[in-house]
Order: C-alpha cells, then sequence, then structure tokens
C-alpha cells in the first residue's frame, strides 16, 4: 500500500466523525463494552494505544464489535506494525515517523497517520506521500494557531492533531479548514471505565460526536 493510498483510507476514516477517542485500555474486559458504548455514542474510529500488555488483546475484541473501526496507536517499530495487522487493526497512528516505520506501513498494507510537529517534518511526510497526518503533541507544538499557520504554505495536508487536546479547546481545532477531526482520551475516562459507566461514556462520545 502506497503512503497516497494509505492517506487517502486515513482521511475516511477520520471523516467518519469529529473526535477519534485515543484508549488507554488495562483491564482487557473493558474492551467490547467500551467499544460498544463509543460506537453507540457516534465515535467508530477507535485508537487502541500500544501502551499496556493487554492492547493487541483488546484490538482483536474491539475489531468483532459491530460498526467500529478500530486502530493501533503508539506504533514506534515495524514488529508494532506487524502485530497490529495481525490482531485486526485496520488503521495505525504514529507519535513521528521513521523510515522503517513506513516502509513497514507500506509492506504490511496498513494506512498509517504519521505524526509530525514541524513544518519540515510536514514537508517530509508529504513529499513521501502522505497527505493526512497527525499533529503531535498539538498543545505544545502551536496548538490551533501552528495548523492554522500551515494551512497556507501546506494547504495540501490535512491533520488530526492530538495531544491535549479535551471538550474545552477541541472547537478552536475542528474550525480550522485543515483539520478533519481531532484524538483525544477524555471521552473515556479511567474512572468511569473502572466503574463500568458504560451509559456516561456513551454520553461523552455523543457530546463529542456533536462538535462538528
Amino acid at each position: 500500500m502506497t503512503p497516497a493510498e494509505q492517506s487517502r483510507h486515513a482521511l475516511e476514516i477520520c471523516r467518519r466523525a469529529a473526535v477519534v477517542p485515543v484508549l488507554v485500555i488495562e483491564d482487557l474486559s473493558h474492551a467490547r463494552p467500551l467499544a460498544e458504548a463509543l460506537v453507540a455514542g457516534g465515535l467508530p474510529a477507535l485508537e487502541v494505544t500500544l501502551r499496556t500488555p493487554v492492547a493487541l488483546e483488546a484490538i482483536r475484541v474491539m475489531a468483532e464489535v459491530e460498526g467500529g473501526i478500530v486502530g493501533a496507536g503508539t506504533l514506534l517499530t515495524p514488529a508494532d506494525v506487524a502485530a497490529a495487522k495481525a490482531a485486526g487493526a485496520r488503521f495505525g497512528v504514529s507519535p513521528g515517523a521513521t523510515d522503517r516505520l513506513l516502509d513497514a506501513c507500506a509492506a504490511e498494507g496498513l494506512p498509517l497517520l504519521p505524526g509530525a510537529a514541524t513544518a519540515t517534518e510536514v514537508m517530509a511526510l508529504f513529499e513521501r506521500g502522505y497527505s493526512m497526518q497527525k499533529f503531535f503533541p498539538a498543545e505544545t507544538s502551536g496548538g490551533a494557531p501552528a495548523i492554522k499557520a500551515f494551512g497556507g504554505p501546506l494547504s495540501q495536508v490535512s491533520f488530526c492533531p492530538t495531544g491535549g487536546i479535551g471538550l474545552g479547546n477541541a472547537r478552536d481545532y475542528l474550525a480550522l479548514g485543515n483539520v478533519v477531526c481531532v484524538g483525544g482520551s477524555w471521552v473515556a475516562p479511567k474512572a468511569m471505565m473502572a466503574s463500568g459507566d458504560w451509559a456516561g461514556i456513551t454520553r461523552l462520545a455523543r457530546e463529542a460526536a456533536g462538535l462538528r
């Protein structure tokens, strides 16, 4: 899968909703009800970060939930890419980009949302064929004003900003013409997951879906 093809797929996924939940799952029993709650609230694209021992198995479980599109976040190495694809991930997200990681996604046929934070990084990825990128870490890299500034000289590139984004500032990003969606963890609070408040998470998801 070429970078251009990856970006087309990533763009289609990002257009599904205003917010892509960034999920850190520590208890495997939470995987299915969490996915069901988020999908029911109107957020079908789910990023499961590979930061916990159960993350890959959580992807396998969540991939079975009807209406969901499950991806793997925090992809750092070619091994991560292969494991994520084998677990059923339909897209990948990385905090940055290396040649080995990009090559692995091409070889595995996994659509990637590669991370960039500077104009040079955005340009390097665009030169390679990635027109849909993750802007990370968003808030500490200039926030919405930085992405707005990219819109002039780099108008061919669209973004999913992630990092420090919540309900209070998501609209600042979503109002920009070069922002397709935002990524955030606020729609799946640890406390709600721990207590099994799936109805509460659906309410948060519905509120997030209504931002656009």
